[in-house]
Formats: C-alpha cells, structure tokens, sequence
C-alpha cells in the first residue's frame, strides 16, 4: 500500500507521529459506454447549456447553484478567502464511549502505521482505547478541509492496528419524511418473529458472504473472450495483445514536431525497424517506416528495371536496321552489277 497522508495524532502532551493508507477499495463491477458496432468509447464534451458551445477547460470555472436555481460564479480570490487549513495534526479533542457512535455518521476508513519513533506511544494508545472500550473523536484536515473523526481499533491478521474513520456532519443525515402505520401487533406475531430471529441466529463472518454479481460478470466476459467474441479497438490496449510500435509511434512524433516548425520530414522515410518488438507472442505489426522503406525500394527496384529495358531497347533499336535502310541498299547492289556488266 503507499501512504496516502503524513502527520501525527496528539493526544495531551503525547504526539506519534503516523503515515495514513486508505483501508478500502472498491470492486464494484463497472461498464463503460461503448458504440454497439465497433465496441469503439463514447466521448463526452463539455458543453455549455445556454450556446451549446463547447467550453475549454481553462474557461471553466466553479459555481454554486442556490435553491430558487439561480447560479453564483466563485473567483479563484473569492475561494482564496475561504477558511482552509494544512496542518498536519489529528488531534482528539475527547475519548467516548464507543455505543455513542452512530454508525450512520462513519464515513470512510483509513490505517493508521506508526513511523518508528512512534512505535512505542501507538502501542501505548492503541492500548488504552481497548482497556477503556472507548473511541477517540478527532478532528483533522485532509484536502485542506476539517472534518471529524474517531479514531477506533480494530484487529487484523497482521495484529490490531488503529484505524481512523472520517465522519459526516450532522447535518449530512437526513430525516426521513415517511411515518409507518403498522397498526396493533399481536403477541403471538411477536413470538413467532422472535423464534425466527433465534433460528437465524448466528456469529459475522465476512467470509460467509461473496458478490455473486461481480462474479457472474467476470464468468460471462471471460467466456466471451475465450470464444473470440472481442471487439479489439485501437483504444482496448489492455486485452489486445498487441505488440505496441515503438519506433512508428516515435516517427509520427518526430514528423508532427517537424511539421510544426515548418522542416521537411522526408528523412524519416530512410528509418527502418531492424529488430521488431518480440515481447508476446503476438504477430509484430510491420512499422510505418519499414513500409515506407521496403516501399520506396521497391519503387526503386522498378523504376531501375524500366530504365534497363528502355536503354537495351535503344541499343536494339540503333543496332537493328530498318526496313527502308536495307530497301536502299539492296538497290545500290543491283545498280552497281549492271554497270560493271
């Protein structure tokens, strides 16, 4: 785990200085947005709701909307004022029973380590809040915002560790609006809801319980890989297999580069990719730039071929003589037999 958060919890004089991991994480099965035909990602753009313009991201700013629905827009001064801290302090500010806790006001969880120096007065804390079945209510800022907490022990394989747990603010509960009507309840209903809860009685084990959903999920998408039912994207990088192109990704760079400052990229067309990527055992996509050597050579090879045929054909042709050259010819002859007769 990497630690999130430094600082120290202080207790009286007594201050253990901790590194702070968050305790949870989250597997809760999420599907992306995709086109149905090519499996390709939906992209959404930021766009305003009054023009239907789309707003870059530095010309967004923040706003909060009041409850007739009307919208303030906050500076980066107006938030400049705002009261924020960043200290570095948990500071227990009072030690309560822990049935005094609501677990509706627990938030979320974090692992308190202790850095070495501290070793010695965690334990002794730790110690006490399990002697005195209390919980340590304290109050700490994290993103530069208070908030309370409690600070409570809980046991691991790896021993027991103090875990701090962030709260909600009173006013973060909400009442619910709804009464219940149940009418008169009978003895004997009672008596048979309390034999139902004796029979279903029994001890937690977080082990005993499992998200079928999530497996489910997991079964049905491995089973369409394993039958070849995969939609394979330029942007699905993580199941593809393929082998990535490095030196066509560093050619197209280099050519964007050049072209924005106006150079000629007619040079790149000479890299070639000697030896190609063999990390899987996937087949290697031929390079941009193998493609356009091997193509440009084999232009090259061509064009060769036809100027060799042009020159031997001349050579035949000035070699070879003509029907009219060797007409002529064979008259003078025959000119010259009669004469001499």
């Amino acid at each position: 785990m990497r630690a999130i958060w430094k600082g120290a919890v202080s207790f009286g004089l007594v201050s253990v200085p901790v590194k702070l991991y968050s305790a949870t994480e989250s597997h809760d099965v999420s599907f992306r947005q995709v086109h149905a035909k090519d499996g390709g990602r939906v992209k959404y753009q930021r766009v305003c709701s009054l023009d239907g313009e789309e707003v870059a991201y530095a010309d967004i700013a923040k706003g909060y909307e009041t409850e007739d629905g009307e919208m303030v827009v906050l500076t980066d001064e107006d938030l400049a004022d705002l009261p924020v801290t960043s200290s570095r302090e948990i500071a227990v500010e009072k030690f309560v029973p822990s049935d005094q806790i609501d677990p509706m006001l627990l938030d979320k969880p974090y692992y308190l380590e202790p850095e070495k120096s501290g070793a010695k007065p965690y334990a002794l804390l730790r110690q006490a809040l399990l002697d005195a079945d209390r919980m340590a209510v304290v109050t700490v800022a994290i993103r530069q915002r208070t908030t309370i907490a409690v600070l409570r022990v809980r046991s691991t394989e790896a021993g027991d560790v103090i875990v701090m747990q962030t709260m909600l603010w009173p006013d973060e509960i909400r009442t619910p609006d709804f009464s219940i009507e149940a009418g008169d309840v009978k003895p004997n209903e009672v008596k048979m809801a309390t034999m139902l809860v004796e029979t279903l009685a029994g001890d937690f084990d977080a082990a005993d319980f499992t998200d079928d959903y999530a497996e489910a999920v997991q079964a049905v998408v491995k089973a369409k890989i394993e039958g070849g039912e995969v939609q394979r994207t330029e942007t699905s990088t993580k199941t593809s297999g393929e082998v990535v192109d490095l030196l066509a990704a560093l050619q197209r760079s280099v050519a964007a580069a050049k072209s924005a400052r106006g150079e000629s990229t007619d040079d790149l067309d000479e890299v070639e990719d000697e030896e190609p990527a063999t990390a899987t055992t996937s087949t290697p996509r031929t390079s941009t730039a193998t493609t356009k050597a091997a193509t440009k050579k084999a232009a090259s090879t061509k064009t060769g071929t036809k100027k060799s045929a042009a020159t031997k054909k001349t050579a035949a042709t000035k070699s070879a003589p003509t029907k009219s050259s060797t007409k002529k010819t064979s008259t003078k002859k025959t000119a010259a037999r009669k004469k001499a007769s």
